[in-house]
């Protein structure tokens, strides 16, 4: 019982924080899919700017809502919408991003792996 005391609030603490970096990871990822333009999306055939912003944006409610939830639950901090949700946003960052960013500087011409030579 008086572990009890300790452990739930450490507990809740630890998955705040965890929710709280979820969605700062996916509010990343909305804003830099909002700034690229949509025909690099193409040019890279990483689906549409459309498609990534609705993914992306929805993310970021899913964080929202996971954040500000009850804590229990499908939608709780880490519950399997939340666990999709950062998925989600981390395949944008780790796939789609480098892609889109490289298309819009024009390729990858005479780019070696410190920059431009």
């Amino acid at each position: 019982m008086d572990g009890e005391l300790i452990i739930v609030p450490v507990e809740r603490a630890v998955f705040f924080i965890l929710a709280l970096v979820a969605l700062g990871l996916e509010l990343w990822a909305v804003v830099d899919c909002a700034r690229h333009r949509a025909n690099a999306f193409e040019a890279t055939g990483k689906r549409t700017k459309p498609f990534w912003l609705a993914l992306t944006g929805g993310a970021a409610l899913v964080g929202v809502i996971s954040l500000f939830g009850s804590g229990g639950g499908i939608f709780g901090t880490l519950g399997l919408f939340g666990l999709a949700a950062v998925v989600a946003a981390s395949v944008y960052l780790a796939d789609v991003r480098p892609a889109v960013k490289d298309a819009g500087r024009g390729g990858s011409r005479n780019m070696g792996p410190y920059g431009p030579w």
